[in-house]
């Protein structure tokens, strides 16, 4: 199963972030729409996320005058992105061996989803159930 099963239900445009925004403002959008992470989009393009490890890592470094920063200047980058045709269970080793929670999903040059472990996590959690509800009634009617 790829990550395309994971985007098929969702609607709705990716929440993303401008490299020029403010980290305040953009600090502000992940607190509203309750995520953890933004892909940051310049020109049709993923150049980076902005997530709240970026936040907790600037201000230790810079102090509150990280609000005031552009969220290029303390983003992650070059993101980490899959394409839609990649494996659930690719994706997920992905994100262990490279310690990240978020993924853009990114087709062509183009941004078509943006998913999170909890997403990944919950999908495999799913079909494993499935699987055991078929193998039990498999079992019952043998």
């Amino acid at each position: 199963m790829t990550i395309a099963i994971i985007l098929q239900g969702r609607e709705g445009t990716v929440f993303s972030a401008s490299p020029d925004e403010l980290v305040e403002t953009v600090a502000t959008r992940l607190a509203e729409k309750r995520i953890g992470a933004l892909p940051v989009i310049d020109n049709g393009r993923v150049i980076g996320i902005f997530s709240e490890r970026d936040m907790i890592y600037g201000l230790a470094s810079h102090g509150a005058s990280i609000l005031q920063k552009r969220v290029a200047d303390v983003m992650t980058a070059p993101a980490i992105t899959v394409s839609s045709d990649t494996p659930v269970l690719s994706a997920l080793s992905l994100m262990t061996r490279r310690r990240i929670r978020h993924l853009p999903v990114v087709d062509g040059d183009r941004i078509s989803g943006f998913v999170s472990i909890g997403d990944l996590v919950k999908y495999r959690i799913e079909r494993i159930e499935a699987e055991a509800t078929a193998m039990r009634d498999y079992i019952q009617m043998a």
